[in-house]
């Protein structure tokens, strides 16, 4: 019988996460913002959760409170993406897939002046390996990223061990309740 790749592993565990309930992420998100890593930081690139990811709408307004830099990604063609400055009355545009953006308005953020990403996922693992939605637009981006970078994965989301590919870039920190 043949052994089942990294990229099969990934997609049936993506569809058996699709069957569980909703997590409760704002335990999680208050630890966010909490972290002694968003008080340093300066620019912030966030996202829009859709889907069973959280609801990131209080965070981002909390950082603009703050005064942080606040940034979305856009999606760009030849899957990669760009850090899109946003403010309170920035408005979100749907990508192809749905997820609320940046227009092309927005002025660009270069990643080297970025200092945390937020990163989304579906589950992460100890090593901080995650399971994204499979596009790759967030490892491509986080390849050469030198800043710090946070994932936020609900208890019984956490696995041991995820599958990986080798161009696979884990986070600094898994936040976990």
């Amino acid at each position: 019988m043949p052994s089942t790749t990294a990229h099969e592993e990934k997609r049936a565990l993506r569809a058996q996460i699709e069957r569980l309930p909703p997590a409760d992420y704002a335990p999680l998100l208050a630890q966010f913002l909490a972290l002694p890593e968003v008080a340093r930081a300066e620019t912030v690139l966030l996202f829009r959760g859709v889907g069973r990811e959280p609801d990131t709408r209080g965070v981002i307004a909390e950082l603009l409170r703050r005064g942080k830099t606040v940034a979305l990604p856009r999606c760009l063609p030849g899957r990669q993406m760009a850090a899109m400055r946003v403010f309170a009355d920035t408005a979100l545009v749907p990508s192809a897939f749905g997820i609320p953006e940046p227009g092309a308005d927005c002025p660009v953020i270069p990643k080297d002046a970025l200092d945390l990403i937020l990163v989304p996922n579906l589950c992460c693992d100890a090593a901080g390996y995650r399971l994204g939605h499979g596009g790759g637009y967030y490892d491509r981006y986080l390849r050469d990223f030198t800043g710090e970078t946070v994932a936020l994965c609900p208890a019984e989301l956490l696995r041991a061990r995820l599958p990986r590919e080798a161009f696979d870039v884990p986070v600094h920190l898994v936040l976990s309740t």
